[in-house]
């Protein structure tokens, strides 16, 4: 079986990162997480604009994904930022996370005094926190410890061409080591349920996929009847359009090759954590950002990120492997792009190999290797979903 260069946390799980995480239980907090994470180097702020005045499933879905985000292996540590007042309280949100063991501290505003006062006192936390960290080591692991989630964005027809089936590839041979692999986006799978249905591991895992897309097409077809404008109702954007995908159908088609060819073994909730290893399908719209936070919070330690048409979006603390099966994307945005899956189009590699080296560039970016997204600082994807 093949290693990688990890971290062991307090629950057992492997992190490929050693970053502290920020956490504001409310949008209120922002402001204050942002000011310790930019006094702390390796500590990261996860700023965003929730966490009160929702009700229901909307806030449930929000409390699922920020714990997620501070269980995730990545984070050797965390610093839950509250307000006081709001819905999802700075204490629930800590418990959630404490199930971990990780190094966690909580400040909270209305009971510090003031914002400069809580600041100080996250400050305090997170360099006591990083001074600790700082001396942990790299230990090797098996792959079996690695998650890794596959989302994609600017498709054009390189991508279901060569892009997604490579990926599909090196997702194949990590899960063939006991390795786990997310598929998601799910309004980027209309049409394929049942293609992915037939690699089912059971009935009752088929049952679940064919349930999941097709709710999502329900939930898109209400959304578009209730719009009088006709450009709103595409289900793929002009950019797609410009490179080539004809439909969403083709664009799926092409979309779940990076699956490759494994069984899934389970379909599971937006930002909720898996209980089975292999391939596996989040419930999930299919906004990038949105896609790669449910998937982080789900604990993926990596994301693979097939792009045709080319963007430099990245996540803070989690590596984004950005991979393009457009030769002339790779020479435009060379400096974004970490995989030229694109040899294949020009008949300089084929599937199977561009699918090695991406398999060998996640064990390389696991081991501690930047990705292009980590070293310029884009943490553009961290978006908590409000699904209707």
């Amino acid at each position: 079986m093949d290693s990688f260069l990890g971290y062991r946390r307090e629950n057992g799980s492997v992190g490929v990162r050693n970053h502290i995480a920020i956490i504001p239980s409310v949008f209120c907090a922002a402001k204050v997480a942002q000011r310790i994470a930019a006094s702390v180097p390796g500590a990261i702020a996860f700023s965003h604009p929730v966490g009160c005045s929702q009700v229901g499933e909307d806030l449930e879905i929000t409390a699922r994904t920020l714990t997620g985000i501070g269980k995730n292996p990545n984070f050797a540590a965390v610093v839950v930022v509250g307000l006081g007042c709001e819905r999802f309280s700075p204490g629930e949100l800590a418990e959630g996370i404490s199930c971990t063991n990780k190094r966690l501290e909580t400040v909270v505003i209305q009971d510090a005094g003031d914002s400069i006062k809580a600041a100080d006192a996250g400050i305090h936390y997170a360099m006591g926190m990083m001074q600790a960290v700082s001396a942990e080591k790299r230990e090797e692991f098996p792959v079996s410890e690695l998650m890794i989630g596959l989302n994609c964005g600017g498709s054009d027809m390189t991508s279901g061409l060569v892009a997604n089936p490579s990926l599909g590839v090196a997702s194949d041979k990590l899960v063939s080591q006991g390795g786990s692999s997310i598929l998601s986006e799910l309004t980027e799978l209309l049409g394929t349920e049942e293609i992915l249905a037939r690699r089912a591991c059971s009935e009752e895992v088929a049952s679940d996929i064919l349930s999941a897309i097709r709710s999502m097409e329900e939930r898109l077809a209400g959304q578009i009847q209730k719009s009088s404008n006709d450009k709103r109702k595409n289900l793929i954007s002009t950019g797609n359009f410009d490179g080539g995908l004809s439909s969403v159908v083709e664009k799926s088609l092409g979309s779940m090759k990076k699956s490759g060819e494994e069984k899934f073994v389970q379909v599971f909730k937006y930002a909720d954590a898996p209980t089975k290893r292999g391939l596996l399908l989040m419930d999930s719209p299919g906004h990038d950002g949105e896609v790669t936070t449910g998937e982080v919070a789900a604990g993926a330690q990596i994301i693979c990120f097939p792009t045709g048409r080319g963007t430099p979006t990245g996540f803070p603390g989690v590596p984004v492997v950005k991979i393009t099966g457009n030769p002339r994307t790779y020479e435009r945005m060379k400096e974004n792009m970490d995989i030229n899956a694109g040899k294949v189009i020009l008949g300089a590699s084929s599937i199977i190999e561009m699918g090695e080296e991406i398999y060998a560039e996640i064990i390389e970016v696991a081991s501690g290797k930047l990705t292009k997204a980590e070293i310029l600082g884009h943490d553009e994807q961290f978006c908590v979903t409000r699904m209707p």
